[in-house]
């Protein structure tokens, strides 16, 4: 299975998106610092937040990763990713929309943010009803390019 590296705002479902994934229940965690599961890395929210080390944070943990995950709450008021980020990468980018069931989802608005990030597929999810969960981990399930 792919290694994810999660990347996403405080409160985006990173660390609930780890959760789903693992089969576990989704109980709510504030990251406080980086860790590594089994086939996700969880990364602080400020992490994407701080514009001082996000750059630096996404480059350095991409090494650690077989593919990048930019996640997005579907309930976000404003877009932290910037477009054509990818090209600050040496990995497969692909976005994950969380939250997809949460009153006022916006998923149409975030996909065409994560579109101009770069990101080559889109994931809509939901860690609560495990909605997109199966096709999530098909993906990361694929044999590794290159």
């Amino acid at each position: 299975m792919k290694k994810l590296f999660l990347c996403g705002r405080s409160e985006a479902g990173k660390t609930s998106l780890t959760q789903a994934l693992k089969g576990e229940p989704v109980v709510y965690h504030k990251t406080q610092y980086v860790n590594h599961w089994d086939v996700t890395i969880d990364t602080p929210g400020e992490y994407v937040e701080n514009k001082n080390i996000s750059m630096q944070a996404l480059c350095c943990f991409s090494y650690e990763s077989d593919v990048i995950g930019l996640l997005c709450g579907a309930d976000e008021p404003f877009n932290l990713f910037p477009p054509g980020i990818i090209n600050a990468c040496n990995r497969p980018m692909i976005g994950i929309i969380t939250k997809i069931d949460a009153p006022g989802a916006k998923v149409a608005m975030v996909r065409q943010w994560l579109e101009e990030a770069g990101c080559e597929r889109i994931f809509p999810v939901s860690s609560i009803t495990g909605e997109g969960i199966a096709l999530l981990k098909e993906y990361l399930g694929e044999e590794k390019k290159g």
